[in-house]
């Protein structure tokens, strides 16, 4: 009785763990849905033209059934990954050009990756106005320290400036990169930030990485905070909705 009883919930694990699974799959295709309304129809295309291909090679080997039930998973899995692309665009066409845009892309880094969610310098024209604010966001990793700058170039650039000076002075051996997002030819992209930064070259070992990353923040922030009524999160793109976790 008792192993009828084990087998029976370790049965019962794998089936809850399948329909947690298509929960997870409905909640990410309902937001991808409400933030591109187009991906239903990227979707079945990708679905479509990877069954169409497995259909021709199974009549091209006289095997169309049995490629074709090859193919059923691997369209799905063309369709899952055009409809986290196609979300992805999406959420940061929605959020570039806004205060704190850079903050919500940082937000999505992998692990490895150490990232304050609010600047580590800002400088605003108004008070509790982030229209025209130059801010600088911080992220440590093995490619060292990486300033990220947005808002007006001048001032964006005076704050990176200062930073950049006051990180050699505790850390002088550990690499600085300053990058500022936007759209001129020497800036990166808000949808491209990450990309660009993960392919960076790795300069430190894991272990540096934390120890830099403490040592910063026990130094704390070179200027205020954030004043009061800006939220660079707000807009943050809900990769891990997008994925389906």
């Amino acid at each position: 009785m008792a192993r009828t009883k084990k087998t029976g919930a370790s049965a019962a694990t794998p089936k809850k763990q399948r329909f947690a699974g298509l929960r997870q799959m409905r909640v990410a295709f309902t937001q991808a849905r409400q933030i591109d309304p187009a991906v239903v129809w990227w979707m079945l295309g990708a679905f479509v033209l990877v069954m169409a291909v497995f259909v021709l090679l199974g009549l091209l080997f006289s095997s169309p059934v049995f490629l074709a039930v090859i193919g059923v998973p691997l369209a799905l899995m063309a369709a899952m990954v055009v409809m986290v692309r196609r979300t992805e665009r999406a959420a940061y066409r929605r959020i570039e050009g806004q205060p704190g845009a850079a903050a919500a892309a940082l937000q999505t880094l992998r692990r490895g990756w150490f990232k304050d969610e609010q600047p580590v310098a800002v400088e605003a024209v108004r008070p509790n106005d982030p229209t025209n604010a130059a801010m600088v966001f911080r992220a440590v990793g093995r490619p060292g320290v990486v300033l990220v700058l947005e808002g007006p170039q001048g001032r964006a650039q005076r704050l990176a400036e200062s930073e950049r000076k006051r990180v050699n002075r505790v850390l002088p051996n550990v690499p600085v990169h300053v990058l500022r997002v936007g759209s001129a030819e020497d800036e990166v992209p808000i949808r491209k930030l990450v990309g660009k930064l993960n392919r960076m070259r790795p300069a430190l070992t894991k272990d540096e990485v934390i120890a830099v990353n403490k040592r910063l923040r026990a130094l704390g922030a070179a200027r205020p905070p954030v004043p009061k009524g800006m939220d660079p999160l707000r807009a943050r793109p809900d990769r891990r909705g997008m994925r389906g976790r």
